[in-house]
């Protein structure tokens, strides 16, 4: 099986540069192929890692749930052809992109295809990123529901840490099953306060780390340089490491 980290978090928390910093780790430490999976609606995993996407597996779905399967193609070919041709292969890493939600209608069929396709895709990587929206519904369609780590990422707001319990508890609902949970505080400008342990320790996670502001982040996203050619000496990527060097297998 393959190891498989999840991360989630609000939106603007930065859990997505978060997950570039992640691949970034395990290129680095040979630990590949990895298979990124972009779960996020608002998906942008692709800038982070630096490259274009054709297409997406939602795409694919509401293909299938229009009917638009050629004449003589078996539905089961058809969404398998689709979503091997949103595969973007990169150097160490492929990355696959879930795309639009649901709309209206009966999605059964295609999603079971789906499911399945994923579930033998995931079993050629030793390695699996997901970035997630704070919904995490996409888990539900991976490997069985199996994650080894749930990386939850907040900022240091009070808001922040309450969608971070809010998102363990969506995870239970949705009976995923998690080796381990963990919460990373991002953008921190000090240590923790005293207010936010006691949350984080109420809600039965654990703080694995934090990672300071870095404005070095800001400077590659305006002027369109990928997170992942971020130098490893920079201060956020360096903590990151360090959080990374204690949950990865």
């Amino acid at each position: 099986m393959p190891y498989s980290v999840a991360l989630a978090g609000k939106g603007g928390s930065g859990k997505t540069t978060m997950a570039g910093m992640l691949i970034k780790y395990l290129l680095k430490k040979n630990k590949t192929p990895i298979l990124a999976v972009d779960a996020d609606c608002n998906a942008n995993l692709n800038e982070v890692l630096g490259v274009d996407i054709a297409d997406t597996l939602g795409n694919a779905r509401e293909e299938m749930k229009r009917g638009d399967v050629p004449s003589g193609m078996t539905k089961d070919i058809f969404i398998e052809m689709k979503l091997e041709e949103a595969l973007v292969e990169s150097e160490g890493f492929d990355l696959v992109v879930m795309g639009q939600p649901e709309g209206p209608g009966c999605y059964c069929a295609a999603n079971t295809l789906l499911t399945n396709f994923l579930d033998r895709l995931s079993g050629n990587y030793p390695y699996i990123v997901m970035d997630n929206e704070a919904g995490m519904e996409h888990i539900s369609r991976l490997t069985t529901n199996n994650v080894d780590i749930l990386l939850i990422v907040s900022d240091p707001s009070r808001r922040g840490l309450q969608a971070a319990v809010r998102i363990e508890e969506l995870a239970r609902c949705l009976k995923i099953v998690v080796g381990k949970s963990y919460v990373v505080i991002n953008q921190a400008r000090e240590a923790p306060h005293q207010q936010a342990m006691e949350m984080i320790k109420k809600a039965n996670l654990e703080l694995i780390g934090t990672v300071p502001k870095d404005d070095m982040i800001y400077d590659f996203d305006f002027n369109g340089r990928p997170t992942l050619e971020m130098p490893e000496d920079s201060k956020s990527v360096k903590a990151a490491f360090e959080i990374f060097d204690k949950i990865i297998a």
